[in-house]
């Protein structure tokens, strides 16, 4: 829950900020003038483009989520507390690529399976490829969506 509430304070002070950032737009434009019109309403793009950020994110989250949630309900959450760590606390990094691989195993096996890809995506950020990591998690909702 702590996250969750960190995430809800972070999008409230973006929320303000945006605001702001559409008011000094809206001042630009009441100036009447070309250049400062031009300009007010390239920042006035800013808060829709924020806006639109801020909504895919929550989106995405609250699918991950509910994706994390059945998961739980099935006992099939994805552990990595026995694989060994640094003393950064990372998981070491041949642990990590042997349980990747593991995980990337099951996609070959059962490639329809949402379950899989939620475990992969999971496998790829222990590894630290969170570009992977995200795109892997976006085909678990997308299978997770055509299985309900």
């Amino acid at each position: 829950m702590r996250t969750r509430n960190i995430a809800l304070l972070l999008t409230a002070a973006v929320a303000v900020y945006l605001v702001l950032l559409a008011g000094r737009g809206i001042a630009l434009l009441r100036t009447g003038e070309l250049v400062p019109v031009l300009l007010g309403l390239g920042v006035l793009l800013l808060p829709l483009l924020g806006v639109w950020i801020l909504v895919t994110t929550w989106r995405s989250g609250t699918r991950i989520q509910r994706l994390s949630r059945r998961l739980a309900e099935e006992g099939a959450l994805p552990d990595v507390s026995d694989l060994p760590r640094r003393p950064s606390g990372r998981v070491d990094r041949a642990a990590a690529d042997s349980w990747f691989e593991e995980r990337r195993a099951e996609v070959t096996d059962a490639p329809e399976d949402w379950r899989t890809w939620y475990r992969l995506a999971y496998a790829y950020d222990v590894a630290g490829d969170r570009t992977r990591a995200r795109e892997t998690m976006r085909r678990a909702v997308e299978l997770e969506a055509q299985d309900h």
